[in-house]
């Protein structure tokens, strides 16, 4: 029997990426049907709603138009009849014979077949002549009609419509009154047979079931297809529409469904027949009206059924399509954020997706070059780096082997003064030991520009200067230093002003200046300029061995030192094009080197040229104020290191100032004889016993004296973090070793601003 065991979702073909596809395809196909059924649905009820209502108003309409007609034609049989009594409208009565009336009423009846019977009555309301199709004619009856409304209104109101009555039950009749053109003339009266609006009541037709009949006043059937009920004189002012439209209440223009007379739904149309007053209603039985909007609603909803079961066919299918690509996608991203990098994702959309399917692909070929690159790359810094240690462990050897050597001579001259020496030779020897100070501090001082380039912790101040400024500078430093080897040193100035760091360019110009004097061992040395369009090139050409080559660009780094026939020794830290190079790169001025062997060499910077301005004189500075020995203004200089405070305290003393030294604040004020008098200066060490600053130090006895007493800081530490410290606090730092003049010059300088700050 085996056994085995399968991964989770190995048998459903995925398992839970299986599972959550499903139920996309689900979420997106419901959403879709549910979308587009939402959308036939709403659109199908507003459109069988719409239809409904347009085709009831046309129903209504169709049966308004025809009671219209209907009533324009009723009105259009009175009014022709109105129109031929006035023809035979009397004249007074004794103006006109008998014969000639009688002549006209005859024509009236002929002309007119509605008219059954025309009489005259004079302006007394008294009969004078009637004239029947169906009885005899009566002359003179004198009958009087003075109080009837046959003679009352027509004599107020020009024209009388009398009420419809039934001859004998059977046909309905009404009398119309004219009135003659004056109160004098009298009235004539006209019996009319109503029957021909039953014709015209006939003739409308409606559907197959429709009818339409007409209403007097008062409600009374007047005219309907069936004529039992006219002659029955049925009463119709008890159904709602003929009450509705007796008190003006239905509107014209909307459809009304109302009830016949068996009670059974009826859509009807009403009209007034003018000038009568009478109503002509237009009905159809509710079912038959609607018949066509009910079918028009059965075929828009059966052809909605048919749409909603497509839309969920084509929700299905979209649906389908859409999530089998990303299917695919959610399948191909899973086995690249497995690593599988050469996983490609095929989708044939011709859509976004397709797109979406090529992004993946081109984002795995690109993770896989990056990889790739990636692996390069580390291999790459691996080395960089293992060359950097290797750089460093050459940096560390180098200047170990530069420290050493003056250190190594420091030791054999100490040596020497231990014996018996004489004068002189105790000259020379101190003369070497000062030699040999003044090339450490150069290696000191070189390895501390190096450290603050590398930091990043030089602003470049840039001014506009004149060019004649700095290379005079250049002619005073190093014409003693050419003249000792015997070189010529020419200067070439002009009246040229360029933009740069004047200080920092003066450090790159002196350091190549000083690599040209010191390894050119005959000839000369040229410093000059010439114009590159808007740029200034400063160029320093010697005579010297030339570099080769291949080493043209290594001499620019630290330590890298040529190796000439006859050197003596002295050719340099290997520091000075190092520091050029980081300057000039610093200042954004580019540095080449043209070289010949045997010949020489030319080093060119370029620099920003300007116009040139007017020389404003400079009034000279101020010396430095050097310390009246009879003032003994007392110094505080705190270090932890014994040595430094002895040899404080001796330079200090043979400058005239009186001098404590102390390890710490709290011996510093022990020292301090006399409480209420401050100290002038104070010069600390910044790292000091107990964990301690120097700011910490200066704060402390500043505060004890309640006084800004004038302060700097000296330090064997080098790194960029203390001198930013040291320029927020406000002190100027000093880095071990100093020189003995620039420590003299930095006190009189703190002094001086002391000073000058009192002054104002």
């Amino acid at each position: 029997m085996k056994s085995f065991t399968e991964e989770p979702g190995a048998a459903t073909g995925g398992g839970p990426s299986h599972a959550r596809s499903g139920r996309l395809f689900r979420k997106y196909a419901t959403i879709f049907v549910a979308a587009v059924c939402l959308a036939l649905v709403t659109n199908g009820a507003f459109d069988m709603w719409f239809s409904y209502q347009e085709q009831k108003a046309l129903l209504v309409e169709i049966q308004r138009g025809q009671a219209e007609s209907a009533a324009s034609k009723i009105s259009h049989f009175v009014e022709e009849i109105e129109a031929q009594m006035s023809w035979v409208t009397p004249l007074p009565w004794n103006a006109v014979a008998l014969e000639e009336w009688r002549f006209d009423a005859v024509r009236l009846l002929r002309q007119v077949p509605a008219v059954t019977e025309v009489a005259q009555l004079d302006s007394a309301g008294h009969e004078k002549l009637r004239i029947s199709r169906h009885a005899m004619d009566v002359t003179e009856s004198q009958v009087d009609y003075s109080g009837d409304p046959t003679f009352v209104h027509p004599m107020s109101n020009k024209t009388y419509y009398g009420p419809v009555y039934f001859v004998d039950g059977s046909e309905p009749y009404m009398a119309i009154a004219v009135a003659g053109v004056g109160r004098d003339h009298g009235v004539i009266v006209c019996q009319v047979n109503l029957k021909f609006i039953w014709e015209v009541v006939s003739q409308i037709k409606s559907g197959t079931r429709g009818y339409a009949y007409v209403v007097d006043s008062s409600g009374r059937l007047i005219a309907d297809p069936d004529i039992s009920l006219v002659l029955r004189n049925t009463d119709m002012s008890g159904l709602p529409q003929v009450r509705a439209a007796r008190l003006s209440q239905a509107d014209a223009d909307e459809p009304f469904t109302a009830v016949d007379r068996q009670g059974k739904p009826v859509l009807s149309a009403h009209a007034t027949v003018t000038p009568l007053n009478w109503l002509i209603f237009v009905e159809s039985p509710i079912n038959e009206a609607y018949a066509p909007l009910y079918n028009s609603i059965m075929r828009s909803a059966i052809l909605l059924l048919v749409a909603l079961a497509l839309a969920l066919f084509a929700g299905l299918l979209f649906a389908r399509r859409m999530v089998v690509p990303i299917r695919a996608l959610q399948e191909g991203a899973m086995r690249i954020g497995r690593g599988d990098l050469t996983q490609r994702i095929a989708i044939k959309t011709n859509d976004e997706l397709e797109g979406l399917g090529d992004e993946f692909n081109n984002m795995a070929a690109r993770l896989r070059e990056s990889y790739a690159t990636l692996e390069h790359k580390v291999d790459e810094r691996t080395r960089q780096l293992e060359l950097a240690n290797l750089a460093k462990s050459r940096f560390l050897a180098a200047a170990s082997h530069d420290l050493r050597q003056p250190l190594h001579a420091l030791g054999l001259f100490v040596a020497q003064l231990h014996g018996r020496v004489r004068a002189n030779e105790r000259r020379r020897i101190v003369a070497r030991i000062d030699a040999a100070l003044s090339a450490m501090n150069e290696l000191f001082n070189a390895l501390l520009d190096i450290s603050k380039l590398d930091a990043g912790v030089l602003t470049p101040s840039i001014t506009e200067f004149p060019l004649a400024k700095l290379f005079d500078r250049v002619d005073t430093t190093f014409t003693g230093a050419a003249r000792e080897k015997g070189l010529s040193l020419r200067v070439v100035s002009n009246s040229a002003w360029v933009r740069s760091d004047f200080i920092l360019l003066e450090r790159v110009l002196f350091n190549l200046v000083s690599n040209a004097v010191r390894y050119t061992r005959s000839g000369g040395v040229l410093v000059g300029s010439r114009k590159r369009g808007v740029n200034l090139q400063i160029e320093v050409w010697d005579t010297g061995p030339g570099v080769p080559q291949d080493q043209q660009q290594n001499i620019f780094g630290e330590f890298y030192r040529l190796s000439a026939p006859g050197d003596d020794g002295r050719s340099g830290l290997g520091l000075g094009l190092a520091i050029v190079d980081r300057l000039c790169r610093l200042l954004d001025h580019s540095v080449r080197l043209t070289s010949t062997l045997g010949k020489g060499s030319c080093f060119s910077v370029t620099v920003p040229r300007v116009a040139a301005r007017l020389k404003i004189s400079e009034s000279p500075a101020p010396a430095h104020p050097f310390m009246d020995a009879s003032e003994r203004k007392l110094v505080v200089v705190i270090d932890d290191d014994p040595l430094v405070l002895d040899g404080m305290r001796g330079l200090f003393r043979s400058w005239g100032y009186q001098l404590l030294v102390a390890g710490t604040d709290a011996e510093a004020l022990v020292g301090i004889a006399n409480p209420d008098h401050p100290p002038a200066l104070i010069v600390s060490d910044y790292h000091l016993s107990g964990g301690k600053t120097g700011i910490e130090v200066i704060e402390t006895l500043r505060r004890t004296f309640s006084a800004e007493i004038p302060a700097f800081l000296v330090s064997g530490d080098i790194s960029p973090e203390l001198l930013g410290k040291a320029r927020a606090s406000g002190y100027h730092l000093l880095h071990k070793p100093v020189d003995p003049m620039k420590l003299r010059a930095m006190v009189s300088y703190v002094l001086r601003e002391q000073q000058v700050a009192r002054a104002h």
